[in-house]
């Protein structure tokens, strides 16, 4: 059976990392983005990774500019911006797409492994929802991720086990990554 252990991704340097590497660990993936209004999510995984890191956690950032342009930088501008605004330490790989011909094969696997169910009730969320729809319809049936600071949190045997919209309260998302630790 598949797992995240079996993919290869570029860090933010264009070395190629086997996710091999982090065996054992709970996995946090996520797609970023610099300029979003879900950027200050940042924050709270900053905090995260430090009160959880020595426990078995590791936070994994993939920088993506496929929803609306938001991650327009280079692989070291999009960097110098997270450690300087929100004093990141947590791994950072090189920018990648995460729909469409060219997307990640690991987002596909995840988006695969736990597929979009929503990013839940009230007006922001159906704003989000409708404004997704429109910036993924080229993407057709490759629309794996609907926007910026979606999470997958892995457990330590490689296997995909929730997976978080970027409207998902950071204390929930916490409070399930600390489960499975």
């Amino acid at each position: 059976m598949k797992t995240v252990y079996d993919f290869t991704v570029k860090d933010r340097k264009g070395n190629e990392v086997s996710l091999d590497a982090y065996k054992g660990k709970v996995l946090l993936i996520v797609n970023t983005a610099t300029g979003c209004g879900f950027t200050p999510h940042y924050k709270p995984l900053e905090e995260m990774y430090k009160d959880l890191k020595d426990k078995g956690l590791e936070i994994l950032d993939f920088p993506c500019n496929q929803f609306a342009n938001q991650a327009p930088g280079s692989e070291d501008e999009i960097h110098s911006f997270c450690t300087m605004k929100y004093g990141t330490d947590f791994p950072q790989f090189a920018k990648i797409d995460v729909n469409g011909e060219n997307a990640s094969p690991l987002f596909e696997y995840l988006a695969t492994e736990k597929p979009f169910e929503g990013f839940g009730k009230g007006i922001k969320n159906a704003a989000l929802e409708k404004f997704a729809n429109m910036n993924n319809k080229t993407f057709g049936d490759k629309a794996y991720i609907k926007w910026n600071f979606t999470k997958f949190l892995i457990d330590r045997e490689g296997k995909v086990i929730a997976r978080f919209e970027p409207t998902k309260d950071m204390e929930e998302v916490r409070k399930l990554v600390e489960e499975a630790l």
